[in-house]
C-alpha cells in the first residue's frame, strides 16, 4: 500500500501563497486574541453582545492558528489517505458556520436591545447568552463535520483507485475538492447554512436601523435625554457590527459563487488568481474584525490602548479610562 508522502518542493507562486497566508495570521491571531484580553479585563465588555464577540473572535483565532496553517498544507499538496485529507478540510466548514451563527446572535441581540430596551436584561440572561453561544458552536461541528458522515467524494474516489489496480483505502493528492462534494458545499452548506442566515442578518439590521430612527426622531422633551441617548448609542454600535456583517459577507460569497460554478458549469473557466483572491478574503475577514472594533467601537479602542500600556510599553505610560462614559460621541 503506498505511504503518505509530501512533494520533494514547492514553486515560487506556492511560497508567494504562503508568505500572504501567514501575514494574515500573524496579524489574526494577535488581534483576535486582543479582542478576547479586552472583554476579560474591562467589565463594561461583558454583556451578551460581547459575549458572542468573543465566540466570533474564538473562531477568528481558530483560524488563524489552525485553518490557515492546513491550508498551506492543502496547496502544497501532500499525498494522504482520503479520511485524513478530509479531516483537514473539515475545520474551516465548522468554524465558517461558527463565524456565521454568531454574527447572526449578536443581530437578534442588537435587535433585542432596541425593540424591549426595558425588559432586555430579563430576557437575555447570562444563562441564557451562554446556551446559545454553546448551541452555536454545536451547530457548527455538526454542519462541518457532515462531510465525515458519509457526504463525501469518496464513491467516485474509491472508483478511480480500483480502476487503477489499486486496493486499501485511497491514496490521493490533498485537495478541497477532491475530498468534499461540491453538491454538499452548495446546496447544503450554502443554500441552507450561510445564504439565508446572512439574508435574515440584513433583514434584522435594517429592522434595527428603522427602530432606532423612529425613536430618535421623536419629538425630544425635557425627559427625553436619557431615551436619545441610549438609541443614539444603540445606532452606532449597530452601525459597526453591520459593518462586521458587510466585511463577513463581501469576504465569503466569492468563493461560494466559485463552488457554484464548479457544480452548475464544470466546463467554466474559473481563472487561478480569483480563486486565490477569494481564498485569501476568506481568510483575512478573521484579521478585520479587531480592526473595526478599534476603530468603531470606543470601549474597545480604549481597553486596547489601556492592554498596551500596561503590557508592552517600556516606559510608564498614562492611565486610560476603560469605562468611557456612554454619551461620547464615538462609542
Amino acid at each position: 500500500m503506498p505511504v503518505p508522502t509530501m512533494p520533494p518542493s514547492i514553486s515560487a507562486f506556492q511560497a508567494a501563497y504562503i508568505g500572504i497566508e501567514v501575514l494574515i495570521a500573524l496579524v489574526s491571531v494577535p488581534g483576535n486574541v486582543l479582542v478576547i484580553w479586552a472583554v476579560k479585563v474591562n467589565q463594561a465588555l461583558r454583556d451578551a453582545t460581547f459575549c458572542f464577540i468573543v465566540s466570533l473572535a474564538v473562531a477568528d483565532v481558530a483560524v488563524g492558528a489552525l485553518v490557515i496553517p492546513l491550508a498551506i498544507l492543502i496547496n502544497i499538496g501532500p499525498q494522504t489517505y482520503f479520511h485524513t485529507c478530509l479531516m483537514v478540510a473539515c475545520p474551516v466548514l465548522i468554524l465558517t458556520q461558527s463565524s456565521i451563527l454568531a454574527l447572526l446572535a449578536i443581530a437578534v441581540d442588537r435587535y433585542l436591545r432596541v425593540k424591549i430596551p426595558l425588559r432586555y436584561k430579563t430576557v437575555v440572561t447570562p444563562r441564557r447568552a451562554a446556551v446559545a453561544i454553546a448551541g452555536c458552536w454545536i451547530l457548527s461541528f455538526v454542519v462541518g463535520l457532515t462531510p465525515m458522515f458519509g457526504w463525501n467524494n469518496l464513491n467516485a474516489v474509491e472508483r478511480a483507485w480500483a480502476a487503477n489496480g489499486s486496493v486499501g483505502e485511497p491514496v490521493i493528492k490533498c485537495e478541497f475538492e477532491k475530498v468534499i462534494s461540491m453538491e454538499y458545499m452548495v446546496y447544503f452548506n450554502f443554500f441552507v447554512w450561510v445564504l439565508p442566515p446572512l439574508l435574515l442578518m440584513v433583514l434584522i439590521y435594517l429592522e434595527v436601523f428603522y427602530l432606532i430612527r423612529k425613536q430618535l426622531n421623536k419629538k425630544v422633551s425635557a425627559s427625553s435625554g436619557d431615551p436619545q441617548k441610549y438609541y443614539g448609542k444603540e445606532l452606532k454600535i449597530a452601525k459597526s457590527l453591520a459593518l462586521i456583517l458587510f466585511l463577513f459577507a463581501l469576504s465569503w460569497l466569492p468563493l461560494h459563487i466559485f463552488n457554484c460554478i464548479t457544480l452548475f458549469c464544470p466546463s467554466c473557466h474559473k481563472p487561478t488568481i480569483l480563486i486565490y483572491i477569494a481564498i485569501f478574503l476568506t481568510h483575512g475577514n478573521s484579521a478585520m474584525n479587531p480592526i473595526v472594533y478599534a476603530f468603531r467601537i470606543q470601549k474597545f479602542r480604549v481597553t486596547f490602548l489601556k492592554i498596551w500600556n500596561n503590557h508592552f510599553r517600556c516606559q510608564p505610560a498614562p492611565a486610560v479610562d476603560e469605562d468611557p462614559p456612554e454619551e461620547r460621541p464615538d462609542d
